[in-house]
């Protein structure tokens, strides 16, 4: 039996029925011996760097100095390093990389835990339960702050040069600008021609406007964006002219769910589910002409009793564009809904945090969860879009 099995089997006869007395005392051995083995193989590396053993006579120029302490905060408790040192200044230790202070799991499990929404706060207090570290919040920051070098890949990357679906949709999210206030996420996800989602980029203004749009859509073309089929989008005024400068042989989808709800906004609540159930047979049609003609009985029956509501879809262009497509993927296409869902999840993350204290907060917790999205559906082709063909989408 050697020494560590030696001090386990003591440490559990002492402790006897205390298993979280055990526990603390098995802890203490594992950070105590792993304390002494580093300290030994720093030693060993200076004794290997100058070529001699210590005490050993020898007609070097150089010799050992000493030792200087470090402390290194790991998963099992701080430990306490003596690195050695040189008379001529010349060793480093490989062991340990210069002025780190802490183990790369204990800054993994930050950047995890920083990833999946928590508060710089909320770090710290459950880094102090699980390693016994004490972080301030500027500490954690600093460590999530190795997130910035993703933001601007993220925002430099190449894209493809076609994209066959792109979507259009803004979240908000509150930030601190001197005052807490919500601002807008404008948010471009693209479906690529083998199908795959991937969020493309984005932009974040105090409020949603056509300019940022375009702003965004300029940024796309100069990445690399050269075609796209189609856009869909909501109902903001200004987007498809925006839409037709930056991309001006690209069809547009306006979301007819969005449509569906400005339309029950406009009607008593005991009309909304009837007006709701007659607007959706409407894009629920097999073919194009079959929707206009649901389209025409609609407004027949509800123009005289709402028509203030039946005007407004006259001001609606671009609602059946989606019927130019494969039936195989009409439904995905007819709304924004796959990227709502996205946005969904991007706020439910986000309750955890309540406000971003500044702009670059907000776009690291922004592009860690895009990269996440990215690397999740690198390989999921989205449904239905694994039975067209680049032909289904550009007509050269």
């Amino acid at each position: 039996m050697n020494y560590f099995t030696t001090s386990l089997m003591k440490s559990l006869f002492t402790n006897d029925n205390n298993l979280p007395a055990f526990e603390q005392a098995v802890s203490e051995l594992f950070r105590s011996e792993l304390e002494k083995s580093l300290n030994e193989i720093l030693a060993y590396e200076l004794t290997a760097f100058l070529d001699y053993e210590p005490y050993q006579r020898t007609d070097s120029q150089n010799s050992r100095n000493g030792f200087y302490e470090r402390k290194l905060d790991t998963k099992y408790g701080p430990l306490t390093l003596r690195i050695p040192r040189d008379r001529l200044g010349e060793f480093f230790t490989s062991l340990i990389p210069k002025y780190r202070r802490r183990d790369f799991s204990t800054e993994a499990t930050i950047l995890d835990l920083f990833e999946e929404g928590m508060s710089n706060s909320e770090i710290c207090t459950i880094i102090r339960k699980l390693c016994g570290h004490h972080y301030s919040k500027q500490t954690i920051s600093n460590i999530t702050d190795k997130t910035l070098e993703c933001i601007d890949s993220f925002k430099n990357r190449t894209l493809n040069k076609e994209y066959p679906v792109i979507y259009l949709d803004g979240t908000s999210m509150a930030l601190r600008r001197d005052t807490v206030s919500r601002e807008m996420v404008h948010i471009a996800l693209g479906i690529t021609l083998e199908g795959t989602k991937e969020i493309l980029g984005y932009k974040i203004a105090p409020n949603e406007s056509s300019e940022i749009w375009k702003e965004l859509l300029e940024d796309l073309r100069s990445r690399g964006v050269e075609r796209v089929s189609l856009f869909c989008t909501d109902g903001l005024s200004g987007m498809e002219n925006v839409i037709s400068e930056s991309f001006p042989a690209s069809n547009i989808q306006r979301c007819l769910v969005h449509i569906q709800r400005n339309l029950c906004a406009k009607t008593r609540v005991s009309d909304r589910k009837e007006v709701a159930n007659d607007f959706k047979e409407v894009y629920r049609s097999k073919t194009k002409e079959d929707a206009s003609s649901a389209f025409d009985q609609f407004i027949e029956k509800w123009k005289h009793k709402y028509p203030s509501m039946v005007k407004s879809l006259s001001n609606n262009e671009n609602l059946f564009t989606f019927y130019d497509y494969p039936e195989c993927i009409r439904q995905t296409i007819y709304s924004t809904n796959l990227i709502e869902g996205n946005n969904k999840q991007l706020k439910r993350s986000f309750k955890k945090k309540e406000q971003f204290p500044t702009e670059q907060s907000e776009e690291k917790y922004l592009v860690i969860q895009f990269n996440r999205y990215n690397e999740k559906n690198m390989n999921h082709i989205h449904r239905g879009f694994g039975q067209t063909i680049r032909e289904d989408w550009f007509k050269d």
